[in-house]
């Protein structure tokens, strides 16, 4: 067995059902630090922001004190839109920021936003950008890149998701090819890439000096060819159970982690699991058994 001595493993609150920064269906946030603590990790992400406290000096008392550490904050932008969303959308990502880096935070995980709704499956716009629309993507995550750098000292890692402009292997290799490689590098979501068919290794071997930061995430196969077949939107999919305990789906992660490994950097690899909604005593036996599994792949 490899030891995988560059990966920093965590989990997120998605890993239990959170999506929002509020909803009765979610577990209270104390109970997921109580959980994430317990099941064997130590670093965690904020997950939506205002779900955990957002007050530094609460959220760093109750993080410490189950011995967690913050690996990243997350946004969603549609900066697509062009340049007339800019001020709403640096308005959300200083806060989340200015949080992050308050936490020892080193990463911003940049989320596209959904091409169509994530509930009722309404198109909300095109499901491809024009020539246009993919300037804007890529100017404007540079400028959000090389702002939260300068005042927040944060790497932007840009997080291919499904319903999303960046998705498959195409848009992804797309855009990779068309932003700034010392400014924005990829957070590479294993399951959301398998989900719109890309190949997690091969991505990390051809671009290996622009992966940031993982998120570790299975598929099951057969709920997804069901997924596919209905063209069902990403929520539905989720609670209908597309993405699965590790190691029951695709992609295999050890040779995935193997591959990171191989690039001779220190990633956080984050265990995302999404499971809204869900009951809420499932998510801390899952999370039990996936980290004695990496710790069996050797992370």
């Amino acid at each position: 067995m490899t030891t995988l001595s560059r990966i920093r493993i965590g989990s997120a609150p998605d890993s239990w059902g959170v999506w929002f920064p509020d909803d009765p269906r979610q577990v209270p946030w104390q109970r997921f630090l109580d959980e994430v603590s317990a099941s064997g990790y130590e670093w965690i992400e904020l997950g939506p922001y205002g779900y955990l406290p957002t007050d530094p000096e609460v959220l760093a008392e109750e993080t410490g004190r189950r011995g967690l550490r913050v690996s990243a904050g997350t946004v969603f932008t549609g900066l697509h839109r062009g340049p007339g969303v800019w001020d709403a959308t640096w308005e959300h990502v200083a806060g989340v920021a200015a949080l992050a880096r308050t936490t020892g935070a080193r990463h911003l995980v940049v989320i596209p936003a959904f091409w169509r709704d994530d509930k009722t499956g309404e198109v909300l716009e095109e499901s491809t950008l024009t020539a246009g629309q993919w300037r804007d993507l890529t100017r404007q995550t540079e400028r959000l890149a090389r702002e939260v750098r300068e005042r927040y000292g944060l790497k932007v890692v840009v997080h291919p998701h499904a319903d999303t402009h960046i998705d498959t292997e195409e848009n992804v290799t797309r855009f990779l090819d068309a932003t700034d490689a010392d400014l924005v590098s990829l957070c590479l979501d294993t399951g959301h890439y398998a989900y719109c068919g890309g190949d997690s290794v091969k991505l990390i071997e051809t671009y290996g000096e622009r992966i940031g930061y993982l998120h570790l995430k299975q598929v099951d196969t057969r709920v997804l060819a069901e997924v596919r077949a209905q063209e069902l939107p990403f929520g539905p999919a989720v609670a209908r159970g597309v993405m699965c305990e590790p190691p029951s789906g695709a992609p295999a992660l050890e040779p995935v982690l193997a591959a990171a490994q191989g690039l001779g950097v220190d990633l956080f690899a984050i265990v995302e699991q999404d499971m809204y909604p869900c009951a809420p005593d499932a998510p801390l036996p899952i999370a039990r058994r996936t980290r004695a599994f990496l710790r069996s792949c050797g992370a």
